[in-house]
């Protein structure tokens, strides 16, 4: 891990990384795409210290309150945050400016800050976005090594449902020949419905592949999945956005799943709640 000071901290939509880089293996990161403009080693993460006071000052600066996002490039809940604290100290200064937030995490040490989530959502609004990729705890130990299982991710989706405090499913990346079978979404299907999510997202069922998350995505198919790599590369070629060849019938699940128990699904649909600072009245559907 090093430090850095950074020269802003809030981009023009409201999002914010506090760290940079991450330490939780998962064989797919699209983070590691070079086109991110990294210069260091991506496990050693980069923590921006000076990251609550730029906060602090930007919404002091603001006009009017907002959604402030977190997670999309790093996720929040490290292992480091433990001792580093940059999270909860931004969530105790969002909380103080009557902002509301949505996280995106694979990790159950949310849950360590749930008082502040439960009170910024008292006075304004909080979503927690949750990953699950893999329903299969073995195979999920393999493709996401470093980080809570889909099981405990599970359970801390409950413990935010008796916290009233909604949820966004991120079922992504579905990786061709690996997980994208129809057993597999089942499975995170009934948990996203006994913890009650408000959506599912899938940007269609695949992956992306770049040069920089190429390459490491390929080295652990060889580590893990032998001859997947070529598989993949007959298949695929060198295309950047690549699709389940079971893609269709997947998405129709997840879509007349979402359709029967009232989830949103789609997009746009989810991204207008998640960046409305009050709940829309009436649900929002793309159907």
């Amino acid at each position: 891990m090093h430090y850095t000071d950074a020269k802003s901290i809030l981009s023009p939509k409201n999002g914010m990384n506090l760290y940079r880089g991450c330490t939780h293996g998962c064989i797919y990161c699209d983070s590691r795409s070079e086109c991110y403009g990294m210069t260091y080693t991506f496990e050693d993460i980069e923590a921006k210290r000076n990251a609550p006071r730029l906060l602090e000052e930007a919404l002091r600066r603001k006009r009017s309150r907002c959604m402030i996002g977190t997670g999309a490039m790093s996720d929040p809940y490290l292992p480091l945050e433990q001792t580093e604290g940059l999270t909860r100290r931004a969530l105790e200064i969002i909380d103080r400016y009557g902002f509301g937030v949505t996280l995106l995490t694979k990790s159950d040490l949310v849950l360590r800050d749930l008082d502040l989530l439960q009170s910024i959502h008292r006075k304004a609004k909080c979503v927690v976005q949750m990953t699950l990729t893999t329903y299969d705890e073995n195979l999920c130990r393999i493709v996401e090594p470093n980080v809570a299982t889909t099981h405990r991710r599970f359970e801390v989706l409950m413990e935010l449902k008796k916290a009233g405090i909604p949820t966004v499913v991120w079922m992504t990346p579905i990786l061709p020949f690996i997980n994208d079978t129809e057993e597999n979404i089942r499975g995170l299907l009934e948990y996203c419905k006994e913890a009650e999510v408000k959506g599912i997202l899938t940007f269609g069922i695949g992956m992306t592949l770049r040069s920089g998350n190429r390459e490491y995505f390929y080295k652990k198919l060889d580590e893990h999945f032998p001859e997947m790599k070529r598989q993949y590369m007959r298949t695929f070629g060198s295309s950047y956005g690549i699709h389940s060849l079971n893609g269709k019938v997947l998405g129709k699940l997840v879509k007349d799943f979402c359709k029967e128990n009232s989830i949103l699904y789609g997009t746009d649909a989810i991204f207008t709640y998640l960046n409305t600072l009050n709940e829309p009245q009436t649900q929002l559907s793309l159907f």
